[in-house]
């Protein structure tokens, strides 16, 4: 079976982890989220909410020391723990969707079947989804949108050389919100299946 690994970086309200969930649904794939600190903490007998405070935070330059390879970050290491676990899923030819965790970056080179995609939408749009689905107003919901974009890009961008968002770090970057979270889905799977089968060749 062809290994295949579904990158999804994502604008917060753009329905990046709908999109992803369909994904896996559609491809029969495990999906990897915040659910990897669950696996991670079980697998080393640690404290999962420990490890969720400091999930998906860039550490502090000015407060962190690195010595011989090892950090005192918390933010940092949980990281590292998050994409090792999934290097060694890709390393061992294991087929996921990955949602974030600068996948598209750290699984690079290990296999053929990553797939990467950045999901984006219009501001607009963004809003009104969030708005109906944490049942805010519009402008708490357009500072909650800024608010969580901002904190992905410093994750991404304090991780990886290439910035958060930028084109070239992804196969494929579409707006949901033209043609909406049903038809994004069926794009995106017209453009698996052709690289599936472009695989599958070789």
């Amino acid at each position: 079976m062809t290994q295949i690994i579904l990158s999804i970086g994502r604008e917060y309200g753009s329905g990046g982890h709908e999109i992803a969930t369909k994904l896996a649904e559609i491809y029969k794939l495990p999906l990897y989220d915040h659910n990897i600190l669950d696996e991670i903490a079980a697998k080393k007998n640690l404290d999962v909410s420990t490890l969720e405070e400091y999930d998906e935070k860039k550490h502090n330059i000015f407060l962190t020391r690195t010595v011989r390879g090892m950090t005192n970050s918390p933010a940092n290491n949980i990281a590292n723990l998050q994409f090792n676990f999934l290097k060694e899923k890709a390393n061992a030819g294991e087929s996921f969707v990955v949602v974030g965790r600068c996948a598209e970056t750290k699984l690079k080179g290990i296999t053929d079947g990553l797939i990467t995609f950045f999901i984006l939408g219009d501001k607009e749009a963004k809003i009104q989804r969030i708005m109906n689905l944490h049942h805010m107003n519009h402008h708490d919901a357009e500072v909650f949108i800024d608010e969580k974009d901002r904190r992905r890009k410093k994750y991404h961008n304090g991780h990886c050389e290439m910035h958060w968002g930028d084109s070239r770090c992804y196969e494929l970057s579409i707006n949901s919100s033209k043609l909406g979270i049903d038809e994004t889905v069926r794009i995106m799977c017209e453009y698996i299946d052709a690289r599936k089968a472009a695989l599958e060749q070789k």
